[in-house]
């Protein structure tokens, strides 16, 4: 067998890629831990003023058919 030349190493491109991947990853969980989960646990329905609106109610003065 032929003598090849020695590994060269992981490629540059490679490690950039890790690098910028990783810190997509950390800033997503920045992101998520620094705004809570207050957000994720609030109702959808919340009408003007914040106020939860009832179920078959109306919004802005309209009734809902």
């Amino acid at each position: 067998m032929a003598d090849l030349p020695p590994y060269p190493g992981t490629p540059r491109w490679v490690k950039a890629f890790g690098i910028i991947a990783l810190v997509v990853v950390l800033l997503f969980l920045i992101l998520l831990f620094a705004h809570g989960s207050g957000g994720r646990h609030t109702p959808s329905d919340r009408g003007p003023g914040g106020h939860t609106l009832p179920s078959g109610g109306t919004e802005y003065g309209v009734q809902q058919p």
